[in-house]
Order: C-alpha cells, then structure tokens, then sequence
C-alpha cells in the first residue's frame, strides 16, 4: 500500500505528487516567461505562451502555501541529512520557499493597484483603477527579477539532487523522492 505522509525513509505520496506537478507547473511557467522576453511580440508561440502565466503564478502560489503546510505537517517524519550539506539544503529550500511566495505575492500587489486589475480563473479579484498606485507599480517591479532569480536557484536545486547525490554521493535521494 502507498504511504500518503512522509517517512524518514521516504517521501510519501502526497509530498511526491505536490514535488513533482509543481516542478511541471514551474517549466512550464518558466517556459512563458522565457518565450515572452525571447521571441518577437507579434510570436503567436509567445502570446500563447503568455495567455497562461498569470492563471499559472496564481496558482502556483496557492499549490505552494498548500505545500509548505502538508511540509511542516511532516517535518518531523521527512528524509534529512545532516552536516553542511544538510545546512545548504535547508538554506536553498528556504530560498526556494521564500521566492516561490514573494514572487507572485508581489505581482498580485501590484495588480492591486495597476489599471488593469487581477482576474483569476476569469473571477475578478481586482478590478481595474482609473489611475495606477505609483508604490504598488514600483513593487510589482521586482517580479521578474526575482523570478528569474527564483529559476537560477532551481536549476542550483536541480543540480545538487543529480551531482551531488546520484552522482558523487550515489545516495538514494532521488529514488526517495520518484
């Protein structure tokens, strides 16, 4: 039978599937931003690309604050490691956490106060203004910095779970977490 919550030896189901559709969900959202800043305007492959990358930070957002619950929920069951690298990987999730909140939190502050407003889903959460609130524009500012900061630590993330645990530790981390 498939174990729902994590173990110390293993991830459970639930972990697993958040882990593994939000790691989809994110290429994916990377993808849109990728083509929106790389191919010309007038791209169909762009706009297409873009026509999602509102919906999909929204919920993102929403998969990550459900994730971070079910992870402390777990915390005390979960695989860790200990030493540095057990500190590092502590360290990079935090930053990962961190900026998979702050960067869509600050998009949608931004709408808050943009002239176009925030649909979710076709549902209005907010609507439109006559005139931009000037702080809010500044904030929302920071979203694709930090998002692209955001995708430079996941490719770190990436990178550690191959190199240094299938590769120079040969550990069974990954098959922990497939």
């Amino acid at each position: 039978m498939t174990q729902f919550a994590d173990s110390p030896h293993r991830y459970g189901l639930v972990t697993r599937i958040f882990h593994w559709g939000m790691a989809l969900l994110f290429a994916a959202q990377f993808a849109s931003a990728a083509a929106h800043w790389a191919l010309p305007r007038e791209s169909t492959l762009r706009d297409t690309l873009w026509s999602y990358h509102f919906n999909l930070g929204a919920t993102l957002l929403l998969l990550v604050l459900l994730r971070g619950v079910w992870g402390l929920w777990n915390l005390r069951h979960r695989p860790s490691e200990s030493g540095l690298m057990g500190s590092a990987a502590k360290a990079g999730h935090a930053a990962l956490y961190a900026l998979m909140i702050t960067v869509p939190a600050l998009k949608i502050i931004g709408s808050a106060g943009s002239t176009r407003g925030f649909s979710y889903l076709g549902l209005q959460i907010f609507p439109a203004r006559e005139t931009a609130i000037g702080w809010t524009n500044t904030i929302s500012e920071w979203h694709g910095t930090l998002g692209w900061v955001l995708a430079v630590i996941v490719l770190g993330h990436i990178s550690a779970a191959v190199i240094w645990h299938q590769v120079i530790k040969r550990d069974d981390v990954l098959q922990r977490m497939a």
